[in-house]
């Protein structure tokens, strides 16, 4: 078995300060780094154009913000252009418990068509409204998957990815650019019978951290994303009951004395 090929994908947008953390991290576990300038503002350019003078750190820059889709996007175009098979997928802002780095690697040597995803295990920093919020994008997304255990957390941006699956969603269902980007590519990756598996990791919010959520746009946004994706999943309902069925029978099968 040929292992996966593995480089890290940073989308930036004004994280000068966390973002050389982010990168150091990276590089220790082994990882070549692209960072993606998704249209930062001058000191942001600055650090990510003295952050790539290093060769194992490939800068990427879009001269208008695009938002994280956009940015991450173009970070896995990148990548398979550079001829690596699998990115793994970073925040910039240092939310990510980057130790666990390890054991993503593992898990998609392991299986390496999987889509290695984190399940966040949060501490006392997360925002109360984003703790809430996040239990109702868990309920639509069940509805969306028409399953409780398809997608354990659609919103945590730690994920390892085989590049080219992503790039066929992108490229033939299309995907949300902005803070839709996550949620909407991990339904339409199970509306595709892709296996996500799944791993506990710490994250936490620096309590100088910057965040680019818009409130009223992005929110917006996403309700927009959700209505469309309960609309598409009427039509795949079936095939999505049939698959649910089939893994329900091999599973007793498996067990079965």
């Amino acid at each position: 078995m040929t292992l996966p090929k593995v480089v890290a994908v940073v989308p930036v947008y004004n994280h000068e300060l966390a973002v050389p953390a982010v990168a150091a991290a990276l590089r220790a576990h082994g990882l070549p780094v692209i960072l993606v300038d998704d249209g930062s503002d001058e000191p942001g350019r600055r650090a990510l154009a003295l952050l790539a003078q290093d060769g194992a750190v490939r800068l990427v820059q879009r001269p208008v913000n695009g938002g994280k889709g956009a940015a991450v996007i173009a970070g896995l175009r990148a990548a398979q252009e550079l001829g690596f098979t699998h990115a793994l997928q970073v925040d910039a802002d240092g939310q990510h418990d980057l130790a666990d780095v390890p054991h993503f690697l593992d898990a998609s040597r392991r299986e390496p068509n999987a889509i290695i995803c984190g399940r966040p295990l949060f501490d006392s920093s997360i925002p109360l409204v984003r703790y809430c919020s996040r239990y109702i994008t868990h309920v639509l997304v069940w509805l969306q998957t028409l399953s409780f255990s398809a997608v354990r957390d659609s919103m945590c941006g730690f994920r390892l990815y085989p590049v080219r699956p992503v790039l066929d969603v992108v490229d033939q269902d299309g995907v949300g650019t902005r803070m839709d980007f996550d949620i909407e590519l991990l339904v339409k990756l199970v509306w595709r019978g892709h296996e996500l598996c799944w791993i506990d990791t710490r994250v936490s919010y620096p309590t100088n951290g910057v965040s680019h959520y818009r409130l009223l746009s992005d929110n917006l946004r996403v309700a927009g994303m959700h209505a469309r994706l309960i609309l598409g999943m009427l039509w795949r309902a079936p095939i999505l009951l049939w698959r649910r069925t089939r893994r329900a029978v091999r599973t007793r099968t498996a067990n079965a004395p």
